[in-house]
């Protein structure tokens, strides 16, 4: 496989790319987690450690053979080759330049890779988006859920949410990355578990940020509306721009649909603990800026 040069490879992200595109950024909630949150620490502590291993790999092969390319998982049998054209300036004029890349196997059945591309990421920016969102949310849900469930639940909504982006666009041959399909189903199953939280966020208002608590569930409802528009314009405008928006939306819904589940089923701790306003001198400090 020839060595891949700035601007050839087109990665989508299963991320916005960048955390500031959100147009409410969380800062912190104010369920205080009963226990340490190990799992997802680990997840957090295994997603940085693959960023590394990624930017010592100048050919990009961990993003090949652990992507998720729905191309290759609807003909696993068959070799997948990406044919791209880029424009480069010369002295006669701009020239197109065609490049054939035959894609490596992957390490394990191709499957797989729906769950394998949930911890590769485009860029540290879009590493931090995911991490800091799994930061705040992801410890709460592990406290409800259980260490090992909770990693049963991470796994699986990440792999359901990257077959849901798989079904959006099956013969797309663009490599998918990003755990934010799991983050977002953590998210989903924390609007279920906490539908009496809060977030505090910078909100930006004309030309400055302003700290505002926000219900949980119409922060995540915001969320999830932009997810859900996107996924449709996208979808009307024939491409994704370059985001995996219906893994988002299959994410959450996945995740909010298992925490129901386990609701009922009795599989879910009741022990709930939230920090009002005015009992905790940081989160007053920080929700009430005025006083």
């Amino acid at each position: 496989m020839p060595a891949l040069t700035p601007g050839l490879l087109t990665v989508r992200w299963l991320a916005p790319p960048d955390i500031w595109l959100n147009p409410v950024i969380p800062l912190r909630d104010n369920i205080p987690s009963r226990h340490p949150p190990v799992v997802n620490y680990l997840l957090i502590l295994c997603a940085c450690a693959t960023f590394l291993l990624q930017s010592l790999d100048p050919n990009d092969s961990l993003i090949f053979r652990f992507s998720l390319i729905p191309a290759r998982l609807q003909q696993p049998d068959q070799p997948l080759v990406i044919e791209k054209t880029r424009e480069i300036q010369t002295p006669f004029g701009t020239q197109q330049l065609r490049t054939r890349l035959e894609i490596p196997p992957s390490p394990f059945p191709v499957q797989a890779t729906l769950c394998s591309c949930i911890f590769l990421h485009g860029s540290l920016l879009h590493l931090v988006g995911n991490i800091w969102f799994l930061w705040i949310f992801g410890d709460n849900v592990e406290d409800r859920l259980g260490h090992l469930p909770y990693l049963c639940f991470y796994l699986a909504c990440g792999s359901l949410a990257s077959f849901c982006h798989y079904a959006a666009d099956p013969g797309s041959t663009v490599p998918t990355i990003g755990a934010s399909g799991a983050v977002a189903a953590v998210m989903g199953a924390y609007l279920f578990l906490y539908p009496h939280a809060n977030v505090i966020s910078l909100v930006p208002i004309v030309f400055f940020l302003h700290l505002m608590v926000i219900p949980a569930p119409v922060f995540l409802g915001i969320w999830f509306l932009i997810q859900l528009f996107q996924g449709s314009f996208a979808a009307g405008a024939g491409e994704a721009g370059g985001v995996a928006w219906w893994a988002h939306v299959g994410g959450f819904l996945s995740g909010l649909l298992i925490a129901l589940l386990l609701g009922k089923s009795g599989h879910t701790s009741a022990r709930v603990t939230i920090i009002r306003p005015g009992t905790d001198r940081h989160f007053r400090r920080m929700s009430s800026p005025w006083d």
